[in-house]
């Protein structure tokens, strides 16, 4: 089954571009519904242990990587799955014309295809190869509409994810000379007997700076804002949502806990490098004034309370990120689905010039105001237990300093949510905009589905930290 789940995307994709033109648009959209609901089915049914993972030793030889299901994998595929859905109902409503309709549908396939893979390897070489599969259905997908502002954003990601290839492909070179091999077992078994030996050290530390610019984490975040405010509404949903997460953020959390280690070094950059993302994103998305812009700044804030959870080293900490994680791309994607049935009635994204809109847009407004208030960190919504959770992890394991930091900055998180909900939904409504109406179906569905994850995730929050203490 763990083949399957490149193998099918891929066949998919072979499939759809051997029919005539005319109607495949349809097509496309079945069969990647399909698919991502398949995901979804296939991932709850091994939560609920229906099945366990099973590798496939004659694919091995013929694909040249082997996949295996675990705990952390299976909660990468159903967040995977979950958001692309969400991504193509939205596309699919947002994207009129036929041609960039199938395009989309074809590079979110390839999309899929990446963070399966990112999913599943067992070896830092595969690893690598699939968050490259991933980055490169991602700079087409921006650039999906032509347009001015997204191929500036693009240019930005493209620069630092090269910096971030090179990085990571040199460290792979390390690796295979001081290990004899790239899998995970094997990094495992050299860095334990390491004794700080400078291949392995250096190794390390330029795949964790890799993975840092793949994440958008400061000081490498400077991509991020122009790509997430100026990708179309679809693309910002799945960006925002899971592929920044998967590539940076999960392959971290991957390449600590099967290869590197938490080394009290790497606990150490991993404190610092989060706790300065979780600061300078909460500031700077406080004096902005471009809705998506403050959302991606807010994302920056966001991925950095995962990496202080992870930074702990600890069982709780580790479970309390992924939690995060999981939740973060839930009420992101359902955030910048917000921002797109904004932007869609209005034309534009100056916040500035909105007020009152909850009184034309009530499902947009709701569902706003629910997703800004988990991110803040406020009961009983899911975003509330996980940080609590990572500020408990944090304070068992002794990093006080940090913990501080981390509720006041959740104070700053509060602030610019309450001032976007004000600018935009609450307040007087300009005269100019009497005459706006809810967004379309494909926006206000979405919204509403994913408000009501994280409405339900916080309520039935004991059971949720059931099946992740398994």
């Amino acid at each position: 089954m763990n083949y399957l789940l490149i193998i099918i995307p891929f066949l998919a994709l072979i499939l759809l571009n051997l029919f005539p033109k005319r109607g495949r648009a349809g097509l496309a959209l079945w069969i990647s519904l399909m698919i991502f609901a398949a995901q979804i089915m296939v991932t709850l049914l091994f939560s609920l242990g229906v099945w366990s993972g099973v590798v496939f030793p004659q694919l091995e030889s013929v694909l040249g990587f082997n996949l295996y299901y675990d705990k952390l994998s299976v909660f990468l595929l159903f967040t995977v799955s979950l958001v692309g859905l969400a991504a193509l109902a939205i596309g699919q409503f947002s994207i009129k014309k036929e041609n960039e309709s199938f395009n989309f549908k074809n590079l979110l396939l390839v999309a899929l295809i990446g963070m399966n893979g990112i999913a599943m390897v067992r070896d830092l070489f595969s690893l690598y190869v699939f968050i490259e599969l991933t980055s490169v259905a991602t700079f087409v997908l921006i650039l999906l509409h032509q347009d001015k502002d997204a191929l500036e954003g693009v240019l930005k990601y493209l620069v630092l994810s090269v910096v971030a290839s090179i990085l990571m492909l040199s460290s792979v070179a390390l690796f295979l000379l001081a290990a004899g091999g790239t899998s995970f077992p094997a990094l495992r078994a050299a860095v334990n007997a390491s004794g700080g030996n400078f291949l392995i050290l250096s190794a390390t530390a330029l795949f964790l700076c890799g993975l840092f610019i793949k994440g958008g984490l400061v000081p490498f975040h400077g991509w991020l804002p122009d790509v997430y405010s100026a990708a179309p509404a679809s693309i910002s949903v799945l960006l925002a949502g899971i592929v920044t997460k998967a590539s940076g953020i999960f392959s971290l959390a991957r390449f600590l806990t099967s290869a590197a280690g938490f080394s009290n070094p790497i606990k150490e950059v991993l404190l610092i490098v989060g706790t300065i993302s979780i600061v300078v994103g909460a500031l700077t998305a406080l004096g902005q004034k471009d809705m998506k812009r403050m959302l991606a700044y807010s994302s920056i804030s966001q991925m950095g309370y995962i990496v202080v959870g992870l930074g702990t080293g600890t069982r709780l900490g580790l479970l309390a990120a992924l939690f995060h994680f999981f939740n973060h791309a839930v009420f992101k994607s359902q955030l910048f689905a917000n921002a797109a049935a904004v932007e869609e009635q209005l034309g534009t994204r100056d916040m500035d010039k909105m007020g009152g809109l909850a009184e034309k847009m009530p499902a947009t407004g709701i569902t706003s105001a629910l997703a800004s208030l988990s991110t803040a960190g406020v009961p009983p919504l899911a975003g509330f237990w996980s940080k609590l959770l990572i500020i408990i992890a944090l304070w068992s394991a002794g990093y006080y300093a940090y913990t501080v930091i981390a509720v006041l900055a959740s104070v700053i998180t509060l602030a610019y949510f309450l001032s976007l909900q004000r600018k935009v939904f609450f307040g007087k409504l300009p005269e100019e905009l009497k005459n706006i109406h809810e967004a379309s179906a494909g926006l206000v569905l979405p919204a509403v589905a994913l408000a009501s994850i994280t409405v339900g995730v916080g309520l039935i929050f004991p059971l949720v930290v059931k099946v992740f203490m398994r």
